[in-house]
């Protein structure tokens, strides 16, 4: 009979989690109040400086899936401890430096790498592992993390750059990321069958599956199979378009557009900090609606609502913050990063248990997606004189994401081996990669 437990284990597991996303999120995003002092101090030229935040963002979303093959390979902990430790050092190194290659390996790879182990698709390892139930809401509350990191975290390293200079900022950015070593490695456990209990909502006690091979080689051979899939395109493409239409467009390109139009850039900037407040409210609140909705229905609806209130964007622009752009900004906020937990969920869905590596690869086309609008964006302006043509074309391509994730199929009874059959692939694929017999 399975043991019934008043506080479950699983609980502590998701808040020692939210404590590293929160962090790791603040720490990719502190390099953005250190332009300027930089600058200053070293008179590097802004572009050169944004070059390490480049790397960062492109690092962010590749090291996704190898994590998640490194965590299913060595474990949570040691993973999560050495992205800690690595954040640290990039952060911490940078009061040394020279030169701006220095920043760029510094800020750009090393701190980039150890966010990147904790990004999102640490939250699908962490949910895919300790959660039946709850599993969308949870989801929701870990992704709502990275929102949440940012409000905490920039305002308190603006004011500490302000008031005793970026090399003290760095400085206590290296100590909150090895502060919360010890609790990983103290709370942060690998799976329930460890401790002796079921997951969160299940019935029996499940013991992992053994790694096979390598964890860059199942990396790699999780993406050659999940490619086969028209599901994977259809996820990966969505979620290439929800990059460049959050992250890459209006994170990136909303508080100079903004300007153009008379707005003072704090007030842009200020309307961009409400985006993130509503987006934790979003972002649980889909995960909520994932336990009970069809994920394919809730992507279709984030997407064409998303799409509608960028094609309306360029007529909102003005130089004070009416009515109308304050309802964009608790709307589009909303509906952020919605689109998280109903993604990870049709990952689950379509691949099993390699649906957390499965979903990073899905994570990485997020950010590839973000890059390529970043610049796209830039070049529309430079040529143009204006983003209007970029905000319409953003709001197309949402409508299509939306297409996309109507033409996923649901899993039914014709493919109710289909994740069974693809994780022995995969396994298969890795141990001959790996150059492992099978015993």
């Amino acid at each position: 009979m399975t043991r019934i437990l008043r506080f479950h284990p699983a609980w502590a597991v998701a808040a020692v989690a939210f404590v590293a996303l929160v962090g790791a999120a603040g720490f990719r995003a502190t390099p953005s109040v250190l332009l300027h002092p930089l600058h200053a101090e070293f008179g590097w030229p802004l572009a050169t400086i944004s070059a390490a935040v480049s790397v960062n963002l492109l690092l962010y979303g590749l090291t996704a899936p190898f994590a998640a093959a490194l965590m299913d390979r060595f474990g949570i902990r040691r993973v999560v401890a050495a992205a800690l430790v690595l954040v640290a050092l990039g952060s911490g190194l940078t009061v040394f430096m020279t030169a701006s290659w220095q920043l760029v390996l510094c800020w750009g790879v090393l701190v980039g790498l150890g966010t990147g182990s904790m990004a999102l698709a640490f939250v699908a390892t962490i949910t895919g592992r300790w959660f039946v139930q709850r599993r969308g809401l949870v989801t929701g509350v870990l992704t709502a993390g990275g929102a949440a990191g940012q409000l905490v975290f920039l305002p308190l390293v603006a004011v500490v750059v302000r008031d005793h200079g970026w090399r003290t900022a760095a400085l206590v950015v290296a100590g909150a990321a090895l502060a919360v070593v010890p609790l990983v490695g103290w709370l942060l456990r690998e799976y329930p069958a460890d401790l002796g209990v079921p997951a969160y909502g299940a019935a029996e006690v499940v013991s992992p599956a053994p790694p096979a091979g390598g964890a860059g080689a199942r990396a790699v051979s999780v993406l050659a199979n999940a490619a086969r899939t028209r599901p994977f395109w259809l996820l990966a493409g969505g979620f290439a378009i929800c990059g460049a239409t959050t992250n890459g467009l209006v994170g990136t390109h909303f508080v100079p557009a903004a300007h153009d139009h008379g707005m003072a850039e704090t007030t842009a900037a200020g309307l961009l900090a409400l985006v993130g407040l509503f987006d934790i409210v979003g972002t649980i609140a889909s995960g909520w609606l994932t336990d009970r909705v069809d994920p394919r229905l809730l992507l279709g609806a984030y997407y064409a609502l998303r799409g509608a209130s960028l094609l309306v964007l360029p007529g909102l622009f003005a130089g004070t913050a009416e009515p109308s752009m304050l309802v964009f900004v608790v709307f589009y906020g909303l509906d952020w990063v919605a689109t998280v937990p109903p993604t990870v969920a049709l990952c689950r869905e379509w691949f099993g248990g390699a649906g957390a590596v499965v979903f990073g690869w899905v994570f990485a086309a997020h950010q590839l997606g973000a890059a390529f609008a970043a610049t796209g964006a830039g070049l529309v302006r430079d040529r143009l004189g204006d983003y209007a043509v970029a905000w319409y074309a953003a709001g197309a391509l949402s409508i299509g994401a939306a297409g996309l994730s109507l033409l996923i199929r649901r899993r039914g009874p014709a493919q109710s081996t289909t994740s069974t059959s693809f994780q022995n692939a995969t396994r298969s694929r890795t141990i001959s990669a790996s150059g492992f017999g099978s015993g």
